[in-house]
């Protein structure tokens, strides 16, 4: 991949908010506040190692972006273990020249995908988990039953860890069609909420069962797993 912004070699000696920095100075959306680049990435990390993350687990990184995690998650995991779906091909291509830089792919062997259907099946694999940073806050109820699907399918004995914004009781949560928010196909921001209780009976039908874990920057973690499996941490 080659030919978004400055020379790639530059960031090599840059910090990682350094180099989402330099990288959102030259017009490249990253997704999220900028100036919590770094540790949202670093938590994503670090509430897989709470659910039992280990070197060889396979991780897909839904909505992977300029790998914001993938950065942490990459370096963690074993080579051919870390897998990404991102539409947005120049923001993709972006992190893996300046955020994760070169060698690090060469080295681990991450592999991507550009569907915008949330297929998880184009890998060919069982994952082990699947983690969906604040792509529930986007995405309409369909599509967030077509990630549980996807789930249920690909991870049938894996976890899944996505984050909602909660949606309080004296508000109606979202019932749009479609993506809401910035992507590959629009520039106009925004976001939507669910209640925690209309995923864990999404969860439900499919026979999964949701918890509600951490709040963490405005957006609460939900872990979907098969029934009975244990909360590691």
């Amino acid at each position: 991949m080659t030919g978004v912004g400055a020379n790639p070699a530059n960031s090599t000696g840059l910090s990682l908010q350094q180099r989402a920095e330099a990288l959102q100075a030259d017009g490249v959306f990253l997704g999220g506040p900028i100036r919590k680049f770094a540790t949202v990435g670093r938590n994503q990390l670090s509430i897989l190692l709470r659910n039992g993350l280990n070197g060889d687990s396979r991780v897909l990184d839904v909505g992977c972006g300029a790998l914001r995690a993938g950065y942490w998650l990459i370096r963690f995991l074993d080579p051919g273990c870390y897998f990404g779906i991102e539409p947005n091909r120049a923001m993709l291509q972006a992190g893996c020249e300046r955020i994760v830089t070169a060698p690090v792919i060469a080295a681990k062997q991450p592999r991507f995908d550009h569907n915008d259907r949330f297929d998880f099946a184009v890998f060919g694999i069982e994952f082990d988990y699947v983690i969906a940073r604040s792509i529930w806050t986007h995405t309409s109820p369909a599509q967030v039953i077509t990630m549980l699907e996807q789930f249920a399918a690909t991870a049938p004995r894996g976890v899944m860890l996505a984050s909602i914004k909660e949606c309080p009781w004296y508000r109606r949560q979202h019932r749009g069609t479609g993506w809401v928010g910035k992507s590959h196909e629009s520039d106009e921001g925004g976001t939507v909420r669910y209640r925690f209780s209309w995923i864990a009976a999404q969860a439900r039908r499919l026979g999964l069962e949701a918890h509600r874990l951490d709040r963490e920057y405005g957006q609460t973690w939900i872990r979907i797993s098969q029934p009975g499996r244990p909360l590691d941490r």
